[in-house]
């Protein structure tokens, strides 16, 4: 990498912050078992511009001309600012429910933190070459995979669902070897952290000397920049896990009323923040099956839709477990971290309860809404009915007509068994009525919560075909399309509409 000095934009050097490497005052300078090694990028021959969020850029407060030449260097990992110390940390975890031992930012690196408008904020460059924990990979990530991870994370931003963010996406002719030839590209991530649950555990069961002292820093590190309001807590890695507890819960509420599936839910892939991170094989649901897999390399199925939930649980105590040396009141009483964990399984159920309610256009609570938001995802298993077309036609079902009436067909078609719908749909009317919903207000609400377009994987795919063939047009339509999914655009009925046949032929695994 070549340092650059940028006439028309660069962030000013004294704003780069570079915690992890510098442990000054968060760490102990003493500990031997270092979080993080300085690293250098690998250069890409001509890379060029695939993607771009300007709306990110706005919102950090950079100006319009942030995107140049320099730049461009800079996110495709051939050159840096002035101030920034690119590092890749280290961390282990458990994948598919097996400890796997040291990991790490194989393909990841961290170009610094910078102060913007919307606070301090990591900048982090995926695919830019090997690093000390590629593991015998080559640090590369190809354009297909980046393709899919530029626009989910958007996506998602735009469904309103916590994210790590893409600020750019640049592509080179570089060759990349997966199955066959690819080439490379990478992917500039950007969140307040990329601190995974791995870390914890990492230092946990590391015997490197002074892991433990590194452990608690890193405790220590999180709360003083991202939970200040525990800064006095009695025992901050309680704390520390009670929020964990609580963002995990909200954040598999929002996976599941989106029908999104993330496909690889090991420890590793966890944010400490509770932020949707590493987009690889996930998918968004069509036909609604809750044992979906939309990883073709989860053999048994254990991140399939409906186990989501749990597995999120399963980390959690992997995640606890981790933080038991630093809690030494559990010599005494092991029912402090037992209730810290088990409050997931009251946390959880009323943040699904609530989303499924609001999907359903409902605001008062009533204990039986519940079960009727299962008894129509039990229909629309039954009939494969596509998940995001259903509740976004259920938008405009008219309660003061009968189920069956004309007006109320585009719903009531997607399920072969109409009485078995009109059964559920005279439920719904009473739960309406009881409420005194008006039908206009109640769509309104509805169509806020229920997006018009997901990023389906066929979706992706044409997108992935067109820039192969040097044509990113249609990764930058989609993501201007995605960025406002709960409202209709002119032009983008094709979006809004069933996946064709040829959909259900896709298979991604983890190494797409």
């Amino acid at each position: 990498m070549v340092t650059l000095l940028d006439e028309t934009f660069a962030p000013p050097s004294e704003r780069w912050l570079n915690r992890y490497a510098s442990f000054s005052g968060d760490w102990n300078p003493r500990v031997q078992a270092p979080v993080a090694t300085p690293w250098q990028g690998d250069a890409l021959a001509r890379p060029r511009w695939v993607a771009w969020s300007n709306e990110l850029a706005s919102d950090m407060g950079w100006p319009d001309g942030w995107r140049h030449d320099e730049s461009l260097q800079v996110f495709t990992g051939n050159a840096v600012w002035p101030g920034m110390s690119p590092l890749a940390t280290v961390y282990s975890g458990h994948q598919f429910g097996v400890w796997a031992g040291q990991l790490g930012d194989g393909r990841a690196l961290l170009l610094g933190e910078l102060d913007t408008a919307m606070g301090p904020l990591e900048f982090q460059l995926k695919g830019a070459g090997q690093t000390p924990y590629s593991r015998r990979a080559d640090g590369r990530a190809v354009l297909r995979s980046s393709i899919r991870e530029f626009l989910c994370s958007e996506a998602m931003h735009g469904l309103g669902i916590p994210t790590t963010r893409a600020l750019c996406l640049t592509a080179s002719p570089q060759p990349v070897m997966r199955e066959g030839v690819e080439t490379a590209a990478v992917v500039t991530r950007v969140a307040p952290s990329f601190i995974r649950f791995g870390h914890f555990e990492h230092f946990a069961h590391s015997g490197a000397a002074g892991h433990l002292d590194v452990l608690r820093g890193l405790v220590d590190y999180v709360i003083t920049h991202h939970y200040p309001d525990l800064a006095d807590a009695p025992n901050r890695a309680l704390a520390l896990l009670q929020k964990a507890v609580d963002s995990t819960a909200d954040l598999m509420a929002a996976w599941q009323s989106v029908g999104f599936c993330h496909g690889v839910m090991n420890t590793d892939n966890m944010s400490i923040l509770g932020l949707t991170i590493d987009y690889g094989p996930f998918g968004f649901l069509d036909g609604f099956d809750p044992q979906h897999i939309c990883n073709h390399s989860d053999s048994e199925g254990r991140y399939s839709w409906q186990n989501q939930p749990q597995i999120g649980y399963w980390n959690l105590r992997a995640l606890a477990t981790a933080l038991v040396p630093l809690i030494p009141e559990l010599a005494e009483d092991d029912q402090l971290i037992i209730d810290v964990l088990k409050s997931y399984e009251h946390r959880f159920p009323l943040s699904m309860r609530a989303r499924w309610r609001a999907k359903l256009g409902l605001q008062v609570l009533d204990p039986e809404d519940g079960q009727l938001a299962v008894d129509l995802l039990s229909l629309m298993a039954e009939h494969r009915a596509d998940f995001t077309i259903t509740f976004r036609r259920l938008c405009d079902y008219r309660a003061d007509l009968s189920p069956s009436d004309p007006v109320n067909a585009p719903v009531r078609d997607l399920f072969l068994n109409r009485e078995g719908f009109d059964d559920w749909a005279r439920r719904y009317t009473v739960r309406l009525r009881a409420e005194g919903s008006v039908d206009a207000e109640r769509r309104e609400r509805m169509r806020r919560v229920n997006p018009v377009y997901v990023l389906r994987n066929y979706m992706a795919e044409n997108a992935i075909d067109k820039a192969r063939k040097g044509d990113d047009s249609e990764v930058r339509r989609l993501h201007a399309l995605l960025q406002n999914p709960f409202d209709e655009q002119p032009g983008c009925e094709a979006d809004a509409g069933f996946p064709p046949d040829w959909a259900k032929g896709i298979s991604v695994s983890c190494s797409s």
